[in-house]
């Protein structure tokens, strides 16, 4: 297996991980301002991505001008060009490194969490800072991640050597068992629900307003496992000021009786963040793909489901 991932066909992947080695020790400085011309040069690429980051813009800003959405959009790709210059930080850097950058706000509130003894969720979004914000909060606390392995095997055996070195467990986000023995341990597991679900447990909640498919887990562990629930929210400073990250007190009533409800909370709360640093928010995710054909097709040709559909065997 190990030799497999060597083959020609995975070239182009260790290539890429490599020049990122090679950006981290470059001054901060200097790697945000690389960060930002990669994306410079991504945003004029006829990809899908952009094409998809400007519909959730348009969806979520309707009232916004043409002008200001398409600076919006500027700004974005310029962040996603920075997060992987980031990435490289949160990936090789020394912990005094990541703590010499950073303001946290509101660790005494995961202390006060953690004191309950029956384990914290902390639940985040898909900003471009999440690699980076993640490997702060694996200093702030032995921490458990939810996430999903990427088909690229390269990269698969890269992110579980990277979660073996800086977090105390790695969880598959459909292993619902390893996630619950992990908060009754009095852990501290960390995951973002703000992407496209339509597996069991799914539900249409509003975010900024348009239906969404979405996970309704938060409100379901919490009530099994008894967690406290606390937000946690990264930003970019401006300049070259480094990052804030912001931990929030347990939220009150949390859960309550309708899991639906609980999610347009958790969604209200984030889109607040998101409206303080918009440029920061992972705005190239299919968000408002619906649980069935009923639902709106915003994506129109960058839609996978229908490129799914015109690569399958005829019969």
């Amino acid at each position: 297996m190990q030799l497999a991932l060597w083959t020609p066909n995975h070239w182009h992947t260790w290539f890429g991980l490599g020049l990122l080695r090679l950006i981290q020790p470059l001054s901060y400085r200097a790697k945000l301002r690389l960060g930002r011309g990669i994306g410079r040069v991504f945003q004029r690429l006829p990809l899908a991505y952009v094409r998809i980051a400007r519909c959730n813009i348009e969806l979520c800003f309707p009232t916004w001008s043409l002008e200001d959405r398409e600076k919006l959009l500027s700004d974005h790709c310029e962040s996603v060009g920075t997060a992987l210059c980031e990435s490289a930080m949160a990936w090789w850097g020394t912990d005094q490194s990541i703590r010499d950058l950073v303001v946290v706000e509101g660790e005494e509130h995961l202390a006060a969490a953690k004191a309950r003894g029956k384990g914290v969720i902390l639940v985040g979004g898909h900003f471009t800072t999440i690699e980076f914000a993640t490997r702060v909060l694996s200093l702030l606390t032995p921490l458990s991640a939810l996430y999903r392995p990427p088909k690229n095997k390269v990269l698969a055996a890269f992110f579980e050597n990277h979660f073996e070195r800086h977090i105390k467990r790695a969880i598959a986000y459909d292993d619902i068992r390893a996630l619950i023995r992990a908060l009754k341990e009095n852990g501290a597991v960390w995951y973002a629900p703000d992407q496209s679900y339509r597996n069991k447990g799914a539900a249409m909640v509003r975010f900024f307003g348009i239906p969404a498919a979405t996970t309704t887990a938060t409100s379901r562990l919490a009530k099994i496992t008894g967690a406290s629930v606390i937000t946690y929210f990264p930003q970019r400073l401006p300049g070259n000021q480094g990052y804030k990250v912001v931990l929030s007190p347990a939220l009150q009533d949390f859960p309550s009786d309708d899991a639906v409800a609980d999610s347009e909370r958790f969604n209200r709360l984030l889109e607040a963040q998101i409206e303080r640093v918009p440029n920061q928010y992972m705005w190239m995710h299919r968000r408002f793909k619906g649980l069935s054909g009923d639902y709106p097709d915003y994506y129109g040709r960058d839609s996978r489901r229908k490129r799914e559909a015109a690569q399958a065997p005829t019969q």
